[in-house]
């Protein structure tokens, strides 16, 4: 049988870049090349032509925009639904929820499309992050994220509740991958010092929670221990962490290792950057809903170190699980990456954590969706 073609509406607060925006893409243009519709509505962004180009349109409302003109949206969207009449609408932030329930809502039952939210965090517990939990489905991006649904809205029915985890593009980040030369170049130009080095690197954007501290502890030791070892920092600060990136690089003074610890800032290429690392560690002191550089790197091939919770432990326990660590507990991580630095450990190639399960488990829930 012809698989039915669909109508899809995602909304979304902007397509500027992260995880949510980037799966919203990934998702719409799967959709388009699968011959259904796909409509984004969200703020302008800079993956806003990514996502036109592959064939969806975009609508830019400001639903995601904090201020009370925002309601002003409500009937401009249900006008929207009542003429498009799509099959699916398909929520994935809080604020931008709220707008598309209330339009949803004041729609008679008969024309309402089937309402789909994705819960991609452990939003703060409250009445206005109830909206996420209101889709006739529920996704979770990881099966911690179902257990916070469940623990903290338990009048959610938990046959509502589907867990499609975020997944990596294997094309993109295919096992063994290595920088072509012309990069590789580039690289040791601007790094020296590195060749011979044990390099490990910890992505993430510079904020307290990520465990940064924690990563140049774990420096020093393996120093300590007579590793000639190498931390790479990749991720910038927040305008209002620029205090905490001071501290950071205070504290890699205080600790002697000017010449150990480099800080990368942001950077458009983590791929790269993983793939000629020795290994990656994840030190999140607060659980992550999945974690998507976790994957990514072993993905590659490339060994990860990581506190043990959420969506990260997800994945280390069906992937590499010789690779988790109690959360906090740095001599463990230590203790890892020293073994490794002796005896490599091998990742293994194939696993279920992929962009084409994400996308496949996401289409199939529509079509159960419209029957």
């Amino acid at each position: 049988m012809a698989e039915r073609k669909l109508k899809v509406v995602q909304m979304l607060p902007a397509l500027d870049s992260g995880g949510v925006e980037r799966g919203t893409v990934e998702l719409a243009s799967e959709l388009v090349r699968r011959g259904h519709e796909s409509i984004v509505i969200s703020d302008d962004g800079r993956m806003v032509d990514d996502l036109v180009e592959s064939g969806s349109t975009h609508h830019c409302w400001e639903v995601g925009a904090k201020k009370l003109s925002t309601l002003l949206l409500v009937p401009k969207i249900r006008k929207f639904l009542q003429e498009e009449k799509p099959d699916i609408l398909h929520l994935r932030s809080r604020l931008p929820a709220w707008i598309g329930y209330l339009a949803w809502r004041g729609l008679p039952e008969s024309r309402r499309p089937h309402l789909v939210t994705t819960v991609h965090g452990p939003y703060s517990v409250s009445w206005y992050s109830e909206i996420m939990t209101k889709g006739e489905v529920v996704i979770a991006v990881s099966e911690s994220i179902k257990e916070y649904i469940l623990n903290n809205y338990p009048k959610v029915d938990p046959k509502r509740i589907q867990v499609i985890h975020r997944g990596v593009d294997r094309d993109i980040f295919s096992y063994g991958y290595t920088p072509d030369s012309e990069w590789l170049k580039v690289w040791h130009d601007e790094n020296p010092g590195l060749p011979g080095k044990y390099v490990v690197t910890m992505p993430g954007r510079l904020t307290r929670w990520k465990g940064q501290e924690h990563f140049i502890e774990v420096i020093q030791r393996l120093k300590q221990r007579g590793i000639p070892v190498h931390g790479l920092i990749v991720g910038g600060a927040h305008d209002k962490k620029q205090d905490f990136e001071h501290e950071l690089k205070t504290l890699v003074q205080k600790a002697q290792l000017t010449d150990d610890v480099t800080f990368t800032g942001d950077r458009r290429d983590l791929r790269d950057i993983m793939a000629i690392s020795d290994a990656v560690v994840s030190l999140s002191t607060k659980y992550e809903a999945f974690g998507r550089t976790t994957i990514e790197a072993l993905s590659l091939g490339i060994p990860v170190a990581a506190y043990a919770h959420g969506g990260v432990k997800e994945q280390l326990a069906d992937v590499f699980p010789e690779g988790m660590a109690e959360v906090n507990d740095i001599s463990g991580i230590t203790g890892l990456l020293e073994s490794w630095y002796h005896n490599s450990p091998s990742v293994p190639e194939l696993h279920k954590f992929t962009l084409r399960e994400m996308l496949d488990a996401t289409i199939n829930c529509y079509a159960k969706c419209v029957g």
